[in-house]
């Protein structure tokens, strides 16, 4: 699977690409250890193959988003600050024309998970070490990379409106992952929380 992202991170130098993705770096082995959504992972470039290296989950090979997420992250983050000002994935560079059909974002699979009971998303948050925010009726950022992070907002479904989700980034997303691994990075934030919250309650 994605050959060639791997192609691309083997050319690479390995000890720089740690420094800027913000990763540690494994001399002895020539691996990266990174981390997705609180999980941690070791990447094997010489092998093709990364493994999970959580508690209980050691050896596991990460799935196709996963791998394309973080093989698209190494290659791509950059040294550059969170901006600290979010936007739509439309704003994003390109984003108003990828993000739309079979490329959508997975707002509505949010807001049927926790519009009805906007608490829940904070309670798997907090299990998933996300951050609580003020907006909507229920909110939260999630770091999904060290350079890259998401934002969920629900509104609670009422007599006069259905429930809604929004999914935002920061700014400098587009510099951290290209648009297909953002899409991705959504995806699997989105399953994270939601079966997070599934296994609570």
């Amino acid at each position: 699977m994605h050959e060639g992202l791997w192609e691309k991170l083997v050319a690479l130098d390995s000890e720089v690409t740690a420094r800027r993705v913000k990763c540690e770096y494994i001399s002895a082995s020539d691996d990266y250890k990174v981390v997705l959504l609180g999980r941690a992972y070791v990447v094997d470039p010489a092998k093709r193959r990364i493994l999970s290296a959580a508690v209980g989950q050691e050896g596991q090979e990460a799935n196709f988003l996963e791998q394309l997420c973080i093989l698209a992250y190494l290659i791509n983050a950059c040294e550059v600050p969170f901006a600290n000002k979010l936007v739509a994935a439309e704003q994003l560079e390109g984003g108003q024309f990828f993000f739309r059909g079979i490329h959508a974002l997975p707002t509505d699979k949010l807001a049927e998970a926790f519009c009805e009971n906007p608490p829940l998303l904070h309670r798997a948050a907090d299990q998933l070490g996300g951050r609580r925010c003020e907006y909507g009726d229920a909110s939260i950022e999630l770091s999904v990379l060290p350079r890259f992070a998401v934002t969920f907002i629900v509104w609670r479904s009422d007599t006069e409106f259905a429930g809604r989700a929004s999914i935002l980034f920061d700014q400098s997303a587009d510099r951290q992952l290209p648009l297909d691994a953002i899409l991705a990075a959504a995806n699997l934030a989105v399953e994270a929380v939601i079966n997070t919250a599934a296994q609570g309650s």
